[in-house]
């Protein structure tokens, strides 16, 4: 079986699915893996390091596409709404694909996948399990997304985080105020404590309240309470308009007593919610910092233009995107790691061996023989459950 890598071609994608350790696993594991020329570059991985590793280099694109048996992408048609639909005349029938594809985004992109035949494993719908977390690729890159929030929060910001007695006088410590304490803004605030800001957050699901203290920052508790505030799979669900009314009422004395703002609050296939208005940005000191995470998906702060920093009321706000890619050289090697495992997982006697009734293969198989084969993006966009196979 044959594991191909092409180049990314997302604009400034700078990550790569696999790196040139990995190889030597796959390798014993009896695949061959061919990579596009170039594609670990801009990561920092050359050609010479994957050929020295047992992997082929090939020059085309469309190479790759045709001699694999499995394509692995880290943003793939789906999650590539730029330039990822270019793929598409490239698949072969009876391919495997594994990458991230948004599959909860638009109904369009995963018809598309189907019907090309693509067998098509969505990274990002792994469930949240003890056994499927080596292959967790969404927790790796939120872990950075978290990590880099933070260091541009403070590099927009024109105040030191730390505490420091100098000769000047003492510095105060940077208030730093996490919304949405998911992977990333626990990884937020475990980099903004170490950078010495006194760091505190909230989130809808009290479960959260330990593990937010056991990293020093400070649970912000409000005297509201969601209804069934966590999925099945550990993420936060959407609430009604009159919670989240009510929780910007509640939130906007901490947010105008913060000097940096970092929202993570996201929705698995909805619409950010709104948790931050302008009004509560225009109560805030003029050169605080607002990091939006949830840009992408309309963002949790009402001002927040996607892919953009702009200055409202003397507070910056970075709308970030992809940001995992800012980090490409060890965001490679993790999504490398998560995807090999996974891949491995279903490999057996060199072959890719697909057991349904296994969690982890169910949740993330998308497409198949030309159907969209999940039955949670068939429910998400109200299709007829499929009739069972014989």
């Amino acid at each position: 079986m044959i594991v191909g890598v092409p180049r990314e071609i997302f604009p400034g994608e700078r990550r790569v699915a696999l790196v040139p350790a990995v190889i030597s696993n796959l390798v014993k594991a009896g695949l061959e893996v061919i990579v596009e020329a170039g594609a670990g570059v801009q990561a920092g991985y050359l050609d010479a390091d994957y050929a020295g590793k047992g992997a082929k280099i090939v020059p085309q694109r469309a190479d790759v596409f045709r001699t694999a048996d499995v394509i692995v992408q880290v943003l793939a048609h789906g999650s590539n709404d730029k330039t990822g639909k270019a793929d598409v005349p490239l698949f072969r029938r009876d391919q495997a694909l594994i990458g991230f594809l948004r599959p909860l985004g638009t109904i369009d992109t995963v018809r598309d996948i189907a019907a090309a035949g693509v067998t098509s494993f969505s990274i990002e719908m792994m469930p949240r399990t003890t056994r499927a977390q080596s292959m967790d690729a969404l927790s790796s890159m939120g872990t950075i997304c978290g990590y880099k929030a933070v260091l541009i929060a403070a590099d927009r910001l024109p105040r030191l985080f730390p505490m420091m007695t100098t000769a000047a006088g003492t510095i105060t410590p940077a208030r730093v105020f996490i919304l949405g304490a998911g992977v990333a803004g626990l990884q937020a605030i475990s980099t903004a404590r170490r950078q010495g800001a006194v760091a505190s957050a909230y989130d809808v699901r009290p479960a959260v309240k330990e593990q937010i203290q056991s990293l020093g920052g400070r649970f912000v508790e409000l005297p509201i309470e969601a209804k069934d505030a966590q999925d099945t799979g550990g993420y936060a669900k959407a609430q009604g308009e009159d919670f989240y009314r009510r929780q910007r009422e509640l939130l906007g004395k901490v947010v105008a007593e913060s000097d940096v703002v970092i929202t993570a609050a996201v929705i698995p296939g909805k619409k950010s919610p709104v948790l931050v208005t302008r009004d509560m940005v225009e109560s805030m000191a003029p050169g605080s910092v607002i990091v939006d995470l949830a840009a992408e998906r309309g963002g949790n702060c009402e001002v927040t233009k996607e892919g953009e920093e702009i200055v409202v009321h003397g507070v910056t706000v970075v709308g970030c995107i992809n940001l995992a890619s800012s980090v490409p050289y060890h965001a490679s090697m993790m999504y490398a790691r998560n995807v090999t495992t996974f891949l491995l997982y279903m490999v057996k006697e060199g072959k890719l061996r697909l057991d349904l009734e296994d969690e982890i293969v169910r949740s993330t198989l998308i497409t198949r023989g030309g159907e969209i084969v999940n039955p949670r993006v068939r429910e998400f966009f109200s299709l007829p459950a499929l009739a069972p196979q014989a």
